[in-house]
Protein backbone atom coordinates (compact mmCIF):
# COMPACT_ATOMS: atom_id res chain seq x y z
CA UNK A 1 0.00 0.00 0.00
CA UNK A 2 1.50 3.39 -1.15
CA UNK A 3 2.04 5.84 1.76
CA UNK A 4 1.17 9.33 0.59
CA UNK A 5 4.00 12.25 1.17
CA UNK A 6 2.43 15.26 1.62
CA UNK A 7 3.84 18.61 0.86
CA UNK A 8 2.63 21.08 3.55
CA UNK A 9 3.86 24.67 2.33
CA UNK A 10 2.85 27.51 5.21
CA UNK A 11 4.80 30.50 7.01
CA UNK A 12 3.00 29.85 9.91
CA UNK A 13 4.51 26.90 12.25
CA UNK A 14 0.83 26.14 14.04
CA UNK A 15 -1.11 25.30 10.76
CA UNK A 16 1.63 23.44 9.47
CA UNK A 17 1.59 21.27 12.63
CA UNK A 18 -1.87 21.25 13.15
CA UNK A 19 -2.47 20.53 9.56
CA UNK A 20 0.54 17.50 10.43
CA UNK A 21 -1.14 15.98 12.78
CA UNK A 22 -4.72 15.37 10.80
CA UNK A 23 -2.83 13.70 8.14
CA UNK A 24 -0.93 11.50 10.09
CA UNK A 25 -3.95 10.42 11.68
CA UNK A 26 -4.88 9.54 8.20
CA UNK A 27 -1.93 7.74 7.73
CA UNK A 28 0.08 10.05 5.41
CA UNK A 29 3.51 11.04 5.49
CA UNK A 30 4.15 15.14 6.08
CA UNK A 31 6.98 17.20 4.77
CA UNK A 32 7.03 20.95 5.99
CA UNK A 33 8.10 24.32 3.74
CA UNK A 34 7.85 28.13 4.54
CA UNK A 35 8.00 29.31 1.42
CA UNK A 36 7.54 28.55 -2.29
CA UNK A 37 11.15 28.56 -2.70
CA UNK A 38 11.68 25.94 -0.18
CA UNK A 39 8.93 24.25 -1.61
CA UNK A 40 10.34 23.76 -5.28
CA UNK A 41 13.33 21.98 -3.60
CA UNK A 42 11.90 19.80 -1.80
CA UNK A 43 9.56 18.51 -4.92
CA UNK A 44 12.94 18.13 -6.65
CA UNK A 45 14.02 16.25 -4.03
CA UNK A 46 11.40 14.00 -2.64
CA UNK A 47 8.33 12.03 -3.96
CA UNK A 48 5.11 14.30 -3.19
CA UNK A 49 1.59 12.97 -4.04
CA UNK A 50 -0.13 16.24 -2.87
CA UNK A 51 1.44 19.99 -2.30
CA UNK A 52 -1.21 22.05 0.57
CA UNK A 53 0.04 25.34 -0.53
CA UNK A 54 -0.82 29.02 1.30
CA UNK A 55 -1.05 31.82 -0.41
CA UNK A 56 0.51 34.82 1.60
CA UNK A 57 4.19 33.88 2.59
CA UNK A 58 7.35 35.96 2.13
CA UNK A 59 10.29 35.14 -0.44
CA UNK A 60 7.67 33.37 -3.07
CA UNK A 61 3.79 33.72 -2.63
CA UNK A 62 1.77 30.63 -3.19
CA UNK A 63 0.88 32.29 -6.80
CA UNK A 64 3.98 32.20 -7.98
CA UNK A 65 5.14 28.53 -6.54
CA UNK A 66 2.19 27.60 -8.33
CA UNK A 67 2.88 29.07 -11.38
CA UNK A 68 6.88 27.66 -11.14
CA UNK A 69 5.55 24.10 -10.17
CA UNK A 70 3.44 23.97 -13.19
CA UNK A 71 6.16 24.28 -15.33
CA UNK A 72 7.77 20.62 -14.54
CA UNK A 73 5.27 19.09 -12.16
CA UNK A 74 1.57 17.60 -12.53
CA UNK A 75 1.46 16.89 -8.92
CA UNK A 76 -2.51 17.87 -7.44
CA UNK A 77 -2.02 21.18 -5.67
CA UNK A 78 -4.81 22.32 -2.99
CA UNK A 79 -4.18 26.25 -1.96
CA UNK A 80 -5.35 27.78 1.22
CA UNK A 81 -5.64 31.32 1.79
CA UNK A 82 -7.14 33.76 4.44
CA UNK A 83 -8.95 35.82 2.05
CA UNK A 84 -12.46 34.92 1.10
CA UNK A 85 -12.39 37.03 -2.11
CA UNK A 86 -13.05 35.23 -5.39
CA UNK A 87 -10.71 37.21 -7.12
CA UNK A 88 -7.97 35.31 -5.39
CA UNK A 89 -9.80 31.59 -5.31
CA UNK A 90 -10.00 32.21 -9.41
CA UNK A 91 -6.37 34.01 -9.28
CA UNK A 92 -5.23 30.24 -7.71
CA UNK A 93 -6.85 28.19 -10.09
CA UNK A 94 -5.61 30.10 -13.20
CA UNK A 95 -2.24 29.44 -12.81
CA UNK A 96 -2.71 25.87 -12.28
CA UNK A 97 -4.08 24.81 -8.45
CA UNK A 98 -6.46 21.79 -8.43
CA UNK A 99 -8.47 22.96 -5.29
CA UNK A 100 -9.08 25.95 -2.93
CA UNK A 101 -9.92 26.07 0.83
CA UNK A 102 -10.29 28.96 3.19
CA UNK A 103 -8.78 29.85 6.53
CA UNK A 104 -9.83 29.04 8.71
CA UNK A 105 -10.90 25.35 7.66
CA UNK A 106 -12.95 22.56 9.03
CA UNK A 107 -10.11 19.75 8.97
CA UNK A 108 -12.44 17.33 8.33
CA UNK A 109 -13.42 19.52 4.93
CA UNK A 110 -9.78 19.07 4.34
CA UNK A 111 -9.24 15.83 5.25
CA UNK A 112 -11.51 15.14 2.32
CA UNK A 113 -10.50 17.18 -0.46
CA UNK A 114 -7.04 15.89 0.19
CA UNK A 115 -7.99 12.09 -0.19
CA UNK A 116 -10.17 13.50 -2.90
CA UNK A 117 -7.10 15.02 -5.13
CA UNK A 118 -4.66 11.64 -4.47
CA UNK A 119 -7.60 9.33 -5.48
CA UNK A 120 -7.91 11.36 -8.65
CA UNK A 121 -4.08 11.46 -8.91
CA UNK A 122 -3.84 7.83 -8.28
CA UNK A 123 -6.26 6.83 -11.18
CA UNK A 124 -4.45 9.21 -13.71
CA UNK A 125 -1.30 6.62 -12.87
CA UNK A 126 1.09 9.33 -12.39
CA UNK A 127 3.04 7.20 -9.89
CA UNK A 128 3.00 3.42 -8.49
CA UNK A 129 1.22 1.04 -10.41
CA UNK A 130 1.50 1.22 -14.10
CA UNK A 131 -2.01 2.49 -15.53
CA UNK A 132 -4.38 -0.22 -16.81
CA UNK A 133 -4.64 -0.87 -20.76
CA UNK A 134 -6.68 1.61 -22.20
CA UNK A 135 -7.16 3.04 -26.00
CA UNK A 136 -7.32 6.28 -27.33
CA UNK A 137 -9.91 8.34 -27.65
CA UNK A 138 -9.63 10.76 -30.49
CA UNK A 139 -11.58 13.91 -31.86
CA UNK A 140 -9.77 14.92 -34.75
CA UNK A 141 -6.57 16.18 -33.88
CA UNK A 142 -7.08 15.80 -30.31
CA UNK A 143 -5.63 12.42 -29.09
CA UNK A 144 -6.31 11.23 -25.24
CA UNK A 145 -4.51 7.75 -24.23
CA UNK A 146 -6.22 6.71 -20.94
CA UNK A 147 -3.07 4.21 -20.40
CA UNK A 148 0.03 6.59 -20.62
CA UNK A 149 -2.37 9.89 -19.27
CA UNK A 150 -0.97 11.95 -22.86
CA UNK A 151 -2.94 14.54 -24.67
CA UNK A 152 -1.44 15.56 -28.14
CA UNK A 153 -3.21 18.14 -30.44
CA UNK A 154 -2.17 17.77 -33.91
CA UNK A 155 0.93 15.22 -32.35
CA UNK A 156 2.26 17.72 -30.01
CA UNK A 157 1.61 16.72 -26.62
CA UNK A 158 0.11 19.25 -23.79
CA UNK A 159 0.78 19.02 -20.45
CA UNK A 160 -2.22 18.57 -18.57
CA UNK A 161 -2.78 18.90 -14.28
CA UNK A 162 -5.03 16.06 -13.23
CA UNK A 163 -8.18 18.11 -12.99
CA UNK A 164 -7.96 19.16 -16.58
CA UNK A 165 -7.11 15.60 -17.58
CA UNK A 166 -10.37 14.09 -15.79
CA UNK A 167 -12.36 17.32 -17.22
CA UNK A 168 -11.35 16.18 -20.51
CA UNK A 169 -11.83 12.67 -19.92
CA UNK A 170 -15.48 12.93 -19.00
CA UNK A 171 -16.10 15.14 -22.13
CA UNK A 172 -14.37 13.19 -24.68
CA UNK A 173 -15.65 9.93 -23.90
CA UNK A 174 -18.78 11.17 -24.30
CA UNK A 175 -18.64 13.49 -27.33
CA UNK A 176 -21.81 15.27 -28.16
CA UNK A 177 -23.04 15.13 -24.57
CA UNK A 178 -23.74 18.51 -23.07
CA UNK A 179 -22.72 18.50 -19.21
CA UNK A 180 -23.91 20.78 -16.43
CA UNK A 181 -21.69 22.67 -14.24
CA UNK A 182 -22.50 20.91 -11.44
CA UNK A 183 -22.25 17.55 -13.23
CA UNK A 184 -18.65 18.41 -13.89
CA UNK A 185 -17.87 19.61 -10.69
CA UNK A 186 -19.47 16.57 -9.00
CA UNK A 187 -18.09 13.79 -11.61
CA UNK A 188 -14.52 15.07 -11.71
CA UNK A 189 -14.21 16.59 -7.77
CA UNK A 190 -16.41 14.12 -6.46
CA UNK A 191 -17.79 16.15 -3.91
CA UNK A 192 -21.43 18.20 -4.06
CA UNK A 193 -21.48 20.93 -6.30
CA UNK A 194 -21.66 24.50 -4.70
CA UNK A 195 -20.74 27.43 -5.96
CA UNK A 196 -18.92 25.13 -8.62
CA UNK A 197 -19.64 27.51 -11.99
CA UNK A 198 -16.02 29.98 -10.81
CA UNK A 199 -14.15 26.68 -10.49
CA UNK A 200 -15.09 24.86 -13.33
CA UNK A 201 -15.02 27.90 -15.57
CA UNK A 202 -11.40 28.76 -14.92
CA UNK A 203 -10.50 25.29 -15.39
CA UNK A 204 -12.45 25.17 -18.83
CA UNK A 205 -10.36 28.25 -19.93
CA UNK A 206 -7.28 26.72 -19.09
CA UNK A 207 -7.78 23.57 -21.21
CA UNK A 208 -9.15 25.93 -24.04
CA UNK A 209 -5.74 27.70 -23.69
CA UNK A 210 -4.26 24.26 -24.29
CA UNK A 211 -6.05 22.69 -26.80
CA UNK A 212 -7.31 25.26 -29.21
CA UNK A 213 -5.78 27.23 -31.77
CA UNK A 214 -8.59 30.39 -31.06
CA UNK A 215 -10.14 29.59 -27.29
CA UNK A 216 -12.46 32.52 -27.96
CA UNK A 217 -13.49 29.97 -31.23
CA UNK A 218 -13.48 27.36 -29.99
CA UNK A 219 -13.00 23.83 -32.47
CA UNK A 220 -13.33 21.01 -29.60
CA UNK A 221 -14.44 22.12 -25.94
CA UNK A 222 -17.96 23.64 -26.95
CA UNK A 223 -20.68 26.00 -24.29
CA UNK A 224 -23.45 25.60 -24.74
CA UNK A 225 -24.88 28.45 -23.11
CA UNK A 226 -27.00 28.01 -20.08
CA UNK A 227 -26.73 23.96 -20.02
CA UNK A 228 -22.92 23.51 -19.83
CA UNK A 229 -20.12 22.47 -22.26
CA UNK A 230 -19.52 19.95 -24.62
CA UNK A 231 -17.02 18.15 -26.79
CA UNK A 232 -18.08 18.41 -30.35
CA UNK A 233 -18.09 15.32 -32.21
Amino acid sequence: MTKYQVLVVDDDVDIQEAIEIYLKGEGMEVVKANNGREAIRMLEEKEIHLVILDIMMPQMDGIQATFKIRETCNVPILMLSAKTEDTDKILGLNVGADDYLTKPFNPLELIARVKSQLRRYTALGHYGAEASEAGELCVRGLVLNQATKEVTVDGEEVRMTPTEFKILELLMVNKGRVFSIDEIYEKVWKDPAFNAENTVAVHVRRIREKIEINPKDPKYLKVVWGVGYKMEK
